[in-house]
């Protein structure tokens, strides 16, 4: 049997790395964004391949200036989804930063079935005891997203806020309009977002990722 011919493709990984990252340098149109902010959304176009993300790009106060010291203070993660928390670079967090994700927790899914909602937005109800400083980072569903707005708006005055809010839910029933709402919201909590249904787990953990782990 003949042996297969190898095909041309280039096999250092770190050559792979560079090269990525520099390609999305070259194509995507950064200049529209803050100048700290091109770093996330080279780790959020990396994650995707959609070089066209910063045009739909939408934020809230410093976004990035905000999640990076809350990361460096020690502050938790508040995740919608296991995809989201096995997306984050754990050895890149600077304080071994808790990463939390109330999903699978017990009574999540009976409690959802008997109210008729979502398990996202069940499970986002078991964020109010960790809400206080915390980086969330929603990858997936339109409805946890919503469910956080409403408990943000229900916070006593003197309660502290969340540090940051990465909302990316994604799909074609609520993403937008989640998304939108946030946008609206006049709680005052820096935010990034990206307009529309596209987001997902990979692009909130490379945006994440990307306040802990400097982008080449």
């Amino acid at each position: 049997m003949d042996k297969p011919t190898p095909y041309e493709y280039v096999h250092d990984p770190a050559a792979i790395y560079e090269r990525s990252f520099a390609i999305v340098r070259e194509e995507a149109e950064l200049s529209r964004l803050p100048e700290n902010m091109h770093d996330v959304a080279v780790r959020m176009i990396h994650a995707c391949g959609m070089t066209d993300l910063p045009w739909d790009l939408a934020w809230g106060g410093d976004p990035v200036t905000a999640g990076q010291a809350a990361l460096q203070s020690g502050a938790g993660i508040l995740v919608d989804v296991e995809m989201v928390r096995h997306g984050i670079v754990t050895r890149a967090l600077p304080a071994q930063n808790a990463i939390i994700c109330t999903l699978n927790d017990d009574g999540v899914a009976e409690a959802a079935k008997t109210r008729g909602e979502t398990r996202s937005a069940l499970a986002v109800e078991r964020w109010r005891e960790h809400l206080a400083g915390a980086v969330i980072c929603i990858g997936n569903a339109p409805t946890a997203l919503f469910r956080l707005l409403e408990l943000l708006e229900q916070l006593d005055k003197d309660a502290q806020p969340p540090a940051l809010i990465l909302g990316f839910p994604v799909g074609f029933v609520g993403a937008a309009e989640s998304k939108e709402a946030l946008m609206a919201s006049t709680l005052d909590i820096p935010y990034l977002t990206l307009r529309g249904r596209r987001g997902g787990s990979a692009i909130a953990a490379g945006a994440l990722n990307a306040l802990a782990w400097p982008t080449p």
